[in-house]
């Protein structure tokens, strides 16, 4: 069977796979990966504002490496997981699937692969907050920093 997919020949990769900034999002999916050297939990997330990128969807991972265990301890508190189920080192992947938070994203190419950098993260409570200032800094042409 033969589907028509417009934009398919035109190489033209969509916005999502190109994100940089503070987005308020969703867990869409989550799954972890083994890997002999670095096993990381692959995490797909939609955009739930700034209502510009509203809807779309980008990936990530954290890796779960004895020294990078910090950073998926902060996703997990952040986004509100299951406090008992952390006590116990545990990460049930259904029990991830809708928390939300603010993630800072970054974009990166290496060695001709590309890749989304999750860099930060907050409660969801924080977005207003974060996102003021965010749009604050940006309007006084400074960096944002405000995660």
């Amino acid at each position: 069977m033969r589907r028509h997919i417009p934009g398919l020949q035109s190489g033209h990769h969509g916005v999502s796979s190109n994100l940089d900034g503070l987005f308020l999002v969703r867990v869409e999916g989550a799954s972890y990966r083994w890997h002999p050297q670095k096993p990381f939990l692959s995490l797909r997330f939609s955009i739930l504002e700034p209502t510009s990128h509203e809807a779309l969807t980008f990936s990530g991972r954290l890796y779960c490496t004895e020294r990078a265990l910090w950073k998926l301890t902060w996703f997990l508190r952040d986004f509100g997981y299951d406090t008992e189920l952390l006590s116990r080192d545990q990460v049930d992947e259904r029990a991830l699937q809708n928390l939300r938070g603010i993630v800072r994203t970054t974009f990166t190419n290496l060695n001709g692969r590309s890749y989304q950098n999750l860099d930060s993260f907050a409660p969801v409570a924080e977005w207003e907050t974060i996102s003021c200032a965010s749009s604050n800094q940006d309007e006084n042409g400074r960096s944002q920093n405000a995660l």
